[in-house]
């Protein structure tokens, strides 16, 4: 598995020998491709990022865990994994970092430990992959991002109910 890429870099390498393709001049067109989108992108990036630090770094996402943890314990999500399901939306790295707490607290194998990690992998940075998908869109709808978010939620419940049921 480890030699897959770079048997396939030698493969198209070969293949675009064989069909007398100048390979740095088609690797310089792309390259020149890629900077209008890294301009385009960084805006919405920036905003991503910067926002999503304010909102761990302000208390508020703390706040907003407290207050959703009743509901998210009668939908069959523990309490204690609120501020993931709050965080993951928002930071990949800061949903790895509390998942990291909850396993050395509760233990690898726990109920909490085991519903972390599935809540972990099957929600997704929901913000920044919107930022990357429409940064150059001209009009911009809220509904895939609601969507999105719901279905955060739905794996979530789904996946504690899974993990209680297996």
């Amino acid at each position: 598995m480890s030699l897959l890429f770079p048997l396939l870099f030698l493969g198209v390498f070969a293949f675009a020998l064989c069909r007398k393709v100048k390979l740095y001049d088609a690797f310089s067109e792309g390259v020149k491709g890629a900077v209008p989108l890294l301009l385009s992108l960084f805006p919405s990036l920036a905003a991503v990022l910067i926002l999503s630090e304010l909102f761990s770094e302000s208390g508020l996402s703390e706040m907003l865990a407290r207050l959703l943890a009743p509901v998210l314990e009668a939908l069959g999500v523990p309490k204690e994994l609120a501020p993931l399901v709050l965080i993951k939306p928002f930071s990949g790295s800061g949903a790895m970092a509390f998942l990291n707490d909850i396993i050395t607290t509760h233990g690898a194998d726990s109920y909490l430990a085991r519903c972390a990690s599935v809540v972990y992998g099957s929600s997704e940075t929901t913000f920044y992959l919107s930022a990357l998908y429409f940064a150059g869109a001209k009009k911009v709808s809220p509904l895939p991002v609601v969507i999105a978010l719901f279905c955060n939620l739905l794996a979530a419940v789904l996946g504690c109910l899974f993990c209680r049921i297996l």
